[in-house]
C-alpha cells in the first residue's frame, strides 16, 4: 500500500491515483513540471497516469516518449485508428483507465461520440468496415493469444492498404497497451473524472 508519508492524490470518492506512493509536483525534474504544465493547457488537468508514473520519473519521461511517437499518424493509420487499438486492447485486458482515458481521446479523434463508445464497448458490434477490423482483430489477437501470431498476419493488414511499418505499429501499438493496461491494473490506477464528459 501507498507510504502514509507521500500519500497518493484522491481522484474522487476518495480514492487513491494509484496504490504508490506518488511524488509532489514540486519535487519532479523540470522536464516533467513542463509536462505536466501543457496537459494542464491542452486538456485542462493533469492525467492521473503522469501523477502515477512519476513515482519512477526518468521512467514516466521514457514511457511518454514512445507513447507520443506510436500516436503520431501516418497516411493509412490516422490518429483515431491508433486510438481504436488502445480501447480494442483495453478492453480484452479489463483495465478502467485506458478505457476511460482512450474513449475519450478516441471520441474527440472521431468527433462522433456514439460510434466511439460503440468502438470502445465492442469494436465488433460497432458497424467497423473489414479494415479497421482487421486491424482490431490483431490486436486483439496479440493480447489473447500471441504465439498465433503468424507472417500471415502481417500480410492480411499490408493487404488492406497499410505499409509493412504501419503493420509495425499496429502490433508496436497493440503491445504497448498490454504493457500499460497491465501497469495501470497493478498498480490501482483510477482515471481522472474529467476523462468522462470530454468530446461528449
Amino acid at each position: 500500500m501507498a507510504d502514509t508519508e507521500n500519500k497518493a492524490p484522491e481522484s474522487g470518492a476518495g480514492i487513491p491515483v494509484s496504490w504508490f506512493p506518488v511524488p509532489e509536483e514540486s519535487e519532479l525534474p523540470e522536464g516533467l513540471r513542463r509536462l505536466f504544465s501543457k496537459a494542464r493547457e491542452t486538456v485542462g488537468f493533469v492525467p492521473n497516469v503522469f501523477r502515477a508514473y512519476s513515482f519512477r520519473p526518468e521512467r514516466l519521461s521514457t514511457w511518454f516518449s514512445h507513447f507520443k511517437m506510436l500516436h503520431e499518424p501516418t497516411d493509412n493509420l490516422s490518429v483515431a485508428e491508433r486510438e481504436m487499438i488502445a480501447v480494442a486492447v483495453s478492453m480484452e485486458n479489463g483495465c478502467l483507465y485506458c478505457l476511460v482515458a482512450h474513449g475519450a481521446a478516441l471520441r474527440e479523434a472521431l468527433g462522433d461520440p456514439v460510434l466511439a463508445d460503440r468502438i470502445t464497448l465492442d469494436y465488433r458490434r460497432a458497424g467497423l468496415d473489414e479494415r479497421r477490423c482487421a486491424i482490431l482483430d490483431l490486436a486483439v489477437k496479440i493480447t489473447n493469444e500471441p504465439i498465433e501470431c503468424s507472417p500471415e498476419d502481417i500480410e492480411y493488414l499490408k493487404g488492406h492498404g497499410l505499409t509493412l511499418e504501419e503493420v509495425w505499429d499496429v502490433i508496436e501499438i497493440a503491445s504497448m497497451y498490454n504493457f500499460t493496461n497491465r501497469m495501470s491494473l497493478a498498480c490501482g490506477k483510477i482515471p481522472n473524472e474529467e476523462y468522462h464528459a470530454l468530446a461528449r
